[in-house]
């Protein structure tokens, strides 16, 4: 297993990839280093601390909208605060929820992942059942952080990424289009670029 397993097929729209890489100088450097990459995926709430603030802002939260201050596990919501655009029916919020996180380690110490899926999702602050996102809800993120022998990975994939532009106030369809738009068109992929880079900086 290598992580890469979660990723679900491109079916439909568009998709993004980002990678970014770092060679430690051994593997016992490695491993002490990939916990604290691990760490960081998981505090998903201080995201921004590595993209900066022209990005996008993630807290976590639980199914109450109570916000979470610790670690992220399956079932936790992500609120997205993107600048600039307001999301009326996520409550001024984009909405995704993680349907699944998978870990594996290898005994030998030669190889070790983590792996994160969200999906788009109504908003749990309300009883409104459309999806609370830009993207409609066939679209998953992957999040991985990887380590073989001396290098560690962080990556991103996006797929089956379309506009949500259905069962929506006029508003929020057109909010929708041009903020998956912009997405799809390159800001969605510099963002994620900003993330891995920031996950897998050296200390």
């Amino acid at each position: 297993m290598t992580g890469s397993g979660i990723i679900p097929k491109q079916k439909q729209g568009a998709s993004t990839d980002a990678v970014s890489k770092i060679k430690m100088a051994t593997v016992d450097e490695a491993l002490w280093e990939f916990e604290i990459v691990k760490d960081r995926l998981l505090d998903v709430s201080h995201w921004h601390d590595l993209t900066g603030e022209i990005f996008a802002n993630f807290q976590l939260l639980d199914g109450f909208g109570n916000e979470l201050y610790r670690r992220a596990r399956e079932g936790d919501y992500l609120k997205i605060d993107i600048p600039g655009t307001d999301n009326k029916s996520g409550e001024g919020y984009d909405w995704m929820k993680i349907e699944l996180i998978e870990f594996s380690d290898n005994e030998a110490e030669s190889f070790e992942y983590v792996a994160m899926n969200v999906r788009p999702c109504p908003s749990p602050l309300n009883q409104d059942q459309a999806t609370a996102h830009f993207f409609k809800d066939v679209a998953i993120s992957t999040f991985i952080v990887r380590r073989k022998l001396n290098v560690i990975s962080a990556e991103v994939h996006g797929r089956n990424e379309e506009p949500n532009t259905e069962d929506l106030s006029i508003t929020s369809k057109i909010r929708n289009f041009f903020v998956g738009i912009g997405a799809i068109m390159g800001f969605s992929k510099l963002q994620w670029k900003t993330l891995v880079d920031g996950l897998v900086k050296a200390n």
